[in-house]
C-alpha cells in the first residue's frame, strides 16, 4: 500500500485540492491519498507543525507526507525531503517540522534539486507531488536531493523554562474545531520539570490546579448529573500529548469555547506556576 497524505491551507472552495489529487493520480494511479487537513490557517506554520505531529503516528511505515503550507520555494527556505521514523515529510524548509525534530532525530534529509528536471510551468507543488511519487514507488532520497544536516526551527514552538525552574510559560500553538486551546507544553516536560509538585496553571477567571486524566472527569461527584458540569473549565493532556485547555462539552456556536469565553488565542502566553513548599 502506497500512502501519500496531504496537509495544506488550501481550504476546500477552491480547485486546488481537487487538481493536486489529479496530478498525484495522473502520474501514480495505485497511490492511496488520504486527506490529514485542508483547514489549515493561511501561512500558519505552527499550526500545520502540530497538525502532522498529531497525525502521522496513525500511519503505517513508508507513508509519504505532503505539507502545503507556505511552500513557495525561495532563497530562505528551500525544498525539502525528510525520513524520519520509516515515514517521509515533504515541504519547504521554513521550520514547519520543529516540533517533530524535538522528538525524533530524522533518519536521512535532502534538500530536493529536481527543479530543473521538470517543465518550467512547474509549481511548487508539483516538485513536491513528483518527489511524492517517486518516494511512494520506493524511489530513494539521495535520487531527488542533496544530503544535508539540519532543519530550520521555530522557536515559538518551544516552551521556556524560567532560571529557578518553578515555571514553565507556553504558547498558544493550535485551537482546534471544539475551540479548545493546544499549548505547546507536553506532558513529559511537565513531568520531568514539576517532579510531583503541586501546581497552577495562570489563566483567567481562575487558575486551574488539576490536569484531569480525560474531560468527564471535571464531574467531580456522582450526587449531581453530568450536564450541571457543562461550562466548566479544565485541562488535559491530548492524545498528541500536549496541554490542552477546554471547556467541558463546549460548542464555539452556541454556548462558546476556551477560545472565546477564556480570551486565549494563538500565540497567547499560558504559563505553569509550580509551588515549592516552604517550611
Amino acid at each position: 500500500m502506497s500512502i501519500i497524505t496531504l496537509t495544506t491551507d488550501y481550504g476546500q472552495k477552491d480547485h486546488f485540492v481537487g487538481a493536486l489529487k489529479g496530478k498525484i493520480l495522473s502520474e501514480f494511479p495505485e497511490a492511496k491519498i488520504v486527506d490529514i487537513s485542508h483547514a489549515i490557517d493561511p501561512f500558519n506554520i505552527e499550526e500545520a507543525s502540530y497538525i502532522i505531529n498529531a497525525a502521522y503516528p496513525s500511519f503505517p511505515k513508508g507513508t509519504v507526507h505532503i505539507i502545503g503550507v507556505d511552500s513557495e520555494r525561495t532563497k530562505e527556505n528551500k525544498h525539502v525531503a525528510i525520513q524520519w521514523n520509516d515515514q517521509y515529510f515533504i515541504c519547504a524548509d521554513n521550520g514547519i517540522l520543529s516540533i517533530l525534530s524535538q522528538k525524533i532525530v530524522p533518519q536521512k534529509i535532502v534538500t530536493i534539486n529536481i527543479h530543473d528536471r521538470l517543465p518550467e510551468t512547474s509549481t511548487d507543488m508539483d516538485v513536491f507531488k513528483t518527489v511524492a511519487c517517486h518516494l511512494a514507488k520506493g524511489g530513494l532520497l539521495n535520487v531527488i536531493g542533496k544530503e544535508t544536516q539540519s532543519l530550520k526551527e521555530i522557536v515559538t514552538l518551544q516552551p521556556q523554562l524560567s532560571k529557578d525552574g518553578n515555571s514553565i510559560k507556553g504558547t498558544v500553538i493550535y485551537i482546534d474545531h471544539f475551540g479548545n486551546v493546544v499549548v505547546n507544553i507536553t506532558k513529559k516536560i511537565f513531568l520531568e520539570i514539576g517532579k510531583g509538585r503541586p501546581y497552577e496553571i495562570a489563566i483567567k477567571p481562575k487558575p486551574l490546579k488539576t490536569i484531569l486524566p480525560n474531560y468527564s472527569a471535571v464531574a467531580l461527584s456522582d450526587k449531581y448529573p453530568i450536564k450541571q458540569y457543562e461550562g466548566q473549565s479544565l485541562a488535559v493532556f491530548n492524545e498528541a500529548g500536549y496541554l490542552e485547555i477546554a471547556i467541558f462539552r463546549s460548542n464555539p456556536k452556541s454556548l462558546g469555547s476556551a477560545h472565546s469565553l477564556l480570551g486565549l488565542g494563538h500565540q497567547d502566553t499560558v504559563t505553569i506556576n509550580f509551588i515549592t513548599e516552604t517550611r
